[in-house]
């Protein structure tokens, strides 16, 4: 029958902003049934980003799309014990405040597993828990700057160059998604939760290619390249009369399909570029042949000779995020999600790229209103109506 993936995996998200949300989103779009624990009033930081005025930020939306929401005042004692009888129904707590925020309130994962045994407790910071930056202030610009990930980023005349997006987030959102289903996983086969303490600079440095396995084994600091390959060519970014192309290849073969394509067949067999190495070497000579030749044809005329169709090298032609809801490729793949908001008309999420077979999608398509479901899950653990208004003219909920 179809389901859910992660039916019957029940998260505490007490996460905010990008990375903890896109986490625990991926897991709400594979089924789980995640509860957004929010300050009562104002929320997590990013219900107020870009958006129309008065409205919830659409950010906001896509990275928490699936879940409910309530509302609880952590500092308050009222609102502490509420929480560890959630904690009791729950598979897993995540976070992402600065490393030691909850053991100051009261709620270290000693005390939540002391409730419940076999809950997975899972941190995200920028640092970590552990070493001489814990519990310092990061930022995703932070992540990337001092993973060494920057440093490798960017044209070789320039500044470097933080990724495009909040790219060091997703990434450490992505980590703590593996972490959180990995310790899972290991709860169900030994009866043992564990706690996870993941860093965004750790996750940063993880995927900085083999730079520092090449560094420390060479002894050379790899110069940034830009949108060129350092190992190969070509592999650019390359402008054409009406848009801009990237062409990459990474075996002679296609070194040589490309060369007969655009004229030149005679290159593929030139001794100085007939191997990787030795393109490589004259990465800037290569790029920049090719480079010509597109520069006088449009992006049509590029990918009809160098695409799918022609000498089938890899190629594409560079499109922006308001073209890319129109990728006949994502349409097909079920990428672009667009539902009817009581609020603010249509939203477009980006849609689940885990594929599996006969899975349901998630049950609730919407990010919730803040504390939207109070009643609905609080009243879960024993809190009826006229507990939760008395509890509403405190500030606790």
């Amino acid at each position: 029958m179809p389901g859910r993936v992660l039916d019957g995996i029940r998260i505490l998200d007490l996460t905010r902003v990008v990375a903890g949300p896109f986490a625990t989103g991926v897991l709400a779009d594979l089924g789980a049934d995640v509860i957004k624990v929010e300050r009562p009033g104002t929320g997590d930081d990013y219900r107020y980003g870009p958006s129309q005025k008065g409205q919830t930020s659409l950010s906001f939306q896509n990275n928490n799309r699936g879940k409910r929401s309530v509302t609880l005042d952590l500092r308050a004692e009222e609102g502490r014990e509420i929480f560890l009888r959630l904690c009791e129904t729950a598979d897993a707590v995540v976070e992402n405040f600065r490393a030691g925020y909850l053991e100051k309130i009261g709620l270290g994962p000693e005390v939540l597993q002391e409730r419940n045994p076999r809950l997975l407790v899972a941190s995200l910071s920028g640092f970590g828990a552990t070493g001489p930056r814990a519990g310092q202030a990061s930022y995703d610009i932070i992540a990337q700057a001092t993973s060494g990930f920057m440093a490798m980023t960017g044209e070789p005349d320039g500044p470097p160059m933080r990724g495009g997006g909040a790219l060091a987030d997703f990434v450490g959102g992505l980590y703590l998604t593996v972490g959180l289903l990995a310790g899972l996983r290991d709860r169900d086969a030994s009866g043992r939760a564990r706690v996870l303490d993941l860093s965004n600079q750790d996750a940063m440095f993880a995927v900085t290619d083999s730079y520092t396995t090449i560094t420390e084994g060479l002894g050379a600091v790899p110069a940034r390249a830009g949108n060129q390959h350092p190992f190969t060519a070509p592999y650019d970014c390359l402008r054409a009369e009406d848009g801009w192309i990237v062409v990459g290849t990474a075996s002679n073969k296609l070194f040589r399909r490309l060369c007969e394509a655009i004229g030149r067949p005679e290159l593929g067999t030139d001794e100085r570029y007939r191997s990787h190495r030795g393109r490589a070497a004259r990465r800037h000579e290569v790029n920049g042949f090719v480079a010509a030749w597109i520069a006088e044809r449009t992006c049509a005329e590029v990918l009809a000779a160098l695409g799918p169709h022609g000498a089938d090298v890899p190629c594409a032609r560079v499109v922006g995020p308001d073209e890319a809801v129109d990728d006949e490729q994502l349409l097909a793949r079920g990428m672009i999600e667009r539902h009817p908001h009581p609020h603010v008309g249509e939203v477009v999420f980006h849609g689940n790229p885990l594929k599996f077979s006969d899975a349901e999608p998630r049950a609730r398509p919407l990010a919730p209103d803040l504390g939207e479901h109070n009643a609905e899950v609080l009243g879960e653990v024993g809190v009826d109506a006229a507990a939760l208004a008395r509890l509403a003219e405190k500030g606790v909920v």
